[in-house]
């Protein structure tokens, strides 16, 4: 299972076969079954992770008790609440795995230690958190302000990963939308044509 991980950091070109061969060594693997917490909303966020198999959900609980779903990151991805992991504070979301999981994760004191004792982590952060930027500007650019049947027909185009391996339930929390008005855009589009 390493190996996953070693491929994902040499495929970032950031780093040398040493400093991958060092860097592996502060990254401990947790099993974590679906349904269980990787980080919970309101306690102090404590790890980055790395996904070396299975996904994870991240999202908020509003005051109904309704889960808001943020984002979705599956193998090859990294996950923490970042703001909070680098400040040291409570994380405002939860990350939960939606199927078993196996993630190798770093606590913030080896993570200080790992920046001090390899920059070239710097750089493949700064990639980290360009995608995450990148994500986050692509769901604002797909997902606001359109119909049900618009976002999921862009899901079943650009992101079918998550009609194969999310919940109806959770996609619609994703996309902002009732899972009446999802199981509605379904039909619509994948309703046969009749003559």
């Amino acid at each position: 299972m390493t190996d996953i991980f070693e491929n994902y950091l040499s495929s970032t070109g950031g780093l040398s076969a040493e400093e991958i061969n060092f860097s592996v060594k502060f990254f401990k693997p947790v099993h974590l079954k679906k349904g269980d917490f990787f980080i919970r909303e309101d306690e102090p966020c404590r790890h980055i992770g790395f996904i070396a198999s299975g996904a994870v959900k991240a999202y908020a609980v509003d005051k109904e008790g309704k889960e808001n779903i943020t984002c979705f990151k599956f193998e090859n991805e990294f996950v923490t609440s970042f703001p909070e992991f680098v400040k040291q504070e409570k994380s405002k979301r939860s990350i939960r795995a939606i199927e078993d999981c196996v993630i190798y994760r770093i606590g913030y004191a080896d993570y200080q230690h790992l920046l001090g004792q390899v920059t070239a982590w710097n750089g493949v952060i700064k990639w980290v958190m360009e995608q995450e930027y990148n994500q986050k500007e692509r769901y604002l650019l797909n997902y606001n302000n359109r119909s049900a049947v618009d976002k999921y027909r862009h899901i079943l185009s650009d992101e079918p990963m998550l009609v194969q391996r999310t919940t109806t339930q959770d996609l619609a929390s994703y996309l902002g939308v009732t899972q009446r008005s999802l199981t509605r855009a379904k039909g619509q589009i994948h309703r046969p044509n009749t003559l």
